[in-house]
């Protein structure tokens, strides 16, 4: 237990910052059975437009937990179809069976307000309008100092979260470095209605008065770069402008339509006339990554965490990273993780953000050039395109897809680290899925093949912790998975693996990811001595480097 100063509230984890990666990580902590308390400093959310839509692997995610339905059915829009850009090029999965990236038009303003209603019902408490000016940590708790409507305030956690944004407070006072890049260019994203002077042509051309035919999809100027496309017969259009511009804009302060056009006619040289705006919204572009995700008592996730060169992707990474948190920060609260699990968020989600950047950055290659090398390069890139091997890769690489968690001992099965296949179960209560187990964000030790000795193994390490499940699966390739509460698999047994092999593997599973300290003699998670390279322990004061 905390000894609490007098006057402190207290709370078991504070999360500063309620956007999107803040609430999912406050309902998923719920989930786990921590109470934490949101802190924003905003009196209420945003009206400013900022994503457009949801997209990659977190849509399986919102699947196993139950909620991607919810979601769909508040899309504001038709599915597109599965063609997203990547660096003035597309990757163009219409002609694909099973595509490895899929995306929901759901402005963020809806999906905040779902997350809130998620993280309301769970009994999350949010405050809005209150800002967290001071943070201080030692052995026992860190506290932070809150400005609130009715003055100031003090609350004490066992942890606190950054998940407040590109300048993040929380990550400046943990003394948390954030290295990397900040591009000279200024995006503007926008969905319009055309005026009618202006012709939509069958192909998605437009046909602009006085003007001639801007083509759809990328126009490189000397200026910059437009976009367009729109569904066939409609007069509703996204436009997309990049141009050059050292200005350094307030990310609440709204773009206007005057905006828009002014920048359309900088990169263009055509004025484009414009009947009315649905969104309206102006974004910069930074190649950034902290170096520690977690520094003493003080996480960070989401933007916080990393900035990425390329639209698309910020969600998808920040909400993941809550995921990955969630479970881990709970099962350490609880006291049943084993040594080092929390600082396995560190090392998973910092490499999956390298990933990310890896192809963002190249994005920022393939975007920004404008001689005739530059036209080659994107000219070649989009021939590798049409080979389907090699467009699946990139899109299973922008989706977060491809990720494989390191795994503790050896002679994995290939699913290992992956994310679990959502297979459908038989039981004698009826027809299932793992996605349905997995709605309660819990470890599931799923038992295919009828082998009673894993169950056994199970119980004794993990105890309750980890639920039992045994079920049939057609056309499976697997014997048993063991899944971690974020969709990870943790371990897998091939088909009739022979159990001198299975079981000890299964037992090294269960013990570096759910067994308490001590409880069976477990080895530390994989990547707890990367991860430590250079972060303080738990309990350091904020702003040791040691």
């Amino acid at each position: 237990m905390i000894e609490r100063p007098a006057g402190d509230e207290h709370a078991d984890v504070v999360i500063v910052g309620a956007g999107p990666t803040g609430l999912m990580l406050a309902a998923e902590l719920r989930l786990a059975g921590v109470r934490p308390l949101v802190l924003e400093r905003r009196p209420r959310s945003r009206d400013v437009p900022k994503a457009g839509g949801l997209g990659g692997q977190i849509l399986h995610l919102l699947h196993f937990r139950g909620l991607l339905e919810c979601f769909q059915a508040a899309c504001t829009g038709p599915m597109p179809a599965p063609r997203f850009p990547f660096g003035g090029v597309h990757l163009d999965f219409t002609g694909v069976q099973n595509p490895p990236m899929h995306a929901l038009p759901l402005p963020q303003q809806v999906l905040e307000r779902l997350l809130a209603e998620r993280a309301e019902e769970l009994g999350v408490a949010v405050r809005r309008g209150h800002e967290v000016s001071a943070l201080t940590q030692d052995e026992s708790a860190a506290r932070a100092e809150v400005l609130g409507p009715d003055g100031p305030y003090r609350v004490s956690a066992r942890y606190v979260v950054g998940c407040d944004g590109a300048r993040s407070r929380v990550r400046e006072q943990a003394g948390i470095a954030f290295p990397g890049t900040t591009y000279p260019e200024v995006n503007r994203l926008a969905q319009v209605t055309l005026a009618d002077e202006v012709t939509v042509l069958g192909n998605g051309d437009l046909e602009v008065p006085g003007s001639g035919v801007v083509r759809a999809g990328f126009t490189r100027t000397e200026h910059g770069l437009f976009g367009c496309g729109s569904a066939p017969g409609s007069r509703s259009v996204s436009l997309y402008t990049a141009e050059d511009e050292n200005a350094d804009y307030d990310d609440d302060s709204p773009m206007t339509l005057t905006e828009l056009q002014d920048s359309v006619h900088r990169v263009l040289g055509a004025r484009l006339p414009i009947a009315g705006s649905t969104r309206l919204s102006r974004f910069t572009f930074s190649a950034r990554q902290a170096e520690h995700y977690r520094q003493g008592r003080i996480l960070v996730a989401g933007d916080a965490a990393h900035l990425f060169p390329a639209t698309g992707v910020a969600l998808n990474a920040g909400l993941l990273d809550a995921v990955n948190l969630a479970w881990k920060l709970a099962a350490h609260l609880h006291g049943t993780a084993p040594d080092g699990l929390l600082d396995t968020y560190h090392a998973e989600r910092r490499q999956a953000a390298a990933r990310t950047l890896l192809h963002t950055r190249a994005q920022v290659a393939l975007r920004r050039g404008h001689d005739q090398a530059a036209e080659a390069l994107r000219e070649l890139f989009t021939e590798l395109l049409a080979d389907e091997p090699a467009l699946r890769r990139l899109g299973a690489l922008v989706a977060g897809g491809d990720i494989r968690h390191p795994m503790p001992g050896t002679g994995h099965h290939p699913l290992a680290g992956a994310f679990a296949p959502d297979l459908t179960l038989h039981t004698g209560q009826g027809v299932t899925s793992v996605a349905a187990l997995m709605h309660a964000a819990r470890p599931v030790l799923l038992d295919l093949a009828g082998r009673p000795e894993l169950h056994e193994i199970a119980r004794a390490i993990a105890g309750d912790v980890v639920d039992v499940h045994e079920a049939k699966a057609a056309d499976r390739d697997v014997d048993a998975l063991l899944i971690r509460p974020d969709g990870h698999v943790a371990w897998a047994a091939a088909l009739d693996e022979p159990a001198g092999i299975a079981t000890p593997a299964l037992r090294t599973a269960l013990a570096a990811w759910f067994a308490a300290p001590g409880a069976a003699g477990s080895p530390n998670p994989p990547s707890t001595a990367t991860t430590r390279n250079g972060s303080p322990p738990a309990g350091a004061p904020l702003g040791d480097s040691r």
